[in-house]
């Protein structure tokens, strides 16, 4: 997964910066890393030099394999508030994303709608109401 990081005139762009950036993403995002080909990270500060609340914004835009890019943004008070919040909101979407794909794949349904907890084998209860109408019947 390629991570591009881009920044507007009014945030100093380094090395650093760029690094604590990727780092962030793919800490946030290394589940997906087999399923994106890159993400766009663009950082912003609205207000140019004047100071103001929630003046710094992060876009994030993921390109998954085969489907269309997904794009979120979150503005912040803080550059760190905002890419994080950019991340958790991506993650997010990605999630949805891939699991309505889940969803769709055949024998899946079953298995998201149970969401982790055991459930019976559908031929035990079969066999077991054939048993008990048996017996009723013998009875």
């Amino acid at each position: 997964m390629q991570i591009q990081v881009n920044s507007d005139n009014h945030i100093e762009s380094s090395i650093r910066l760029e690094e604590w950036v990727r780092t962030t993403v793919e800490s946030t995002l290394d589940r997906y890393e087999e399923d994106l080909t890159r993400i766009e990270v663009h950082i912003r500060d609205e207000n140019g030099d004047k100071p103001g609340p929630h003046d710094i914004r992060c876009q994030m835009e993921a390109r998954p394999k085969g489907h269309q890019p997904i794009s979120v943004t979150h503005k912040a008070d803080t550059l760190d508030q905002a890419v994080d919040g950019a991340a958790v909101k991506l993650d997010h979407a990605l999630e949805h994303l891939f699991g309505k794909l889940r969803s769709k794949r055949p024998g899946m349904a079953a298995v998201d709608s149970v969401q982790g907890e055991e459930s019976e084998n559908p031929d035990a209860l079969l066999q077991e109401e054939f048993l008990e109408k048996d017996q009723a019947l013998h009875s």
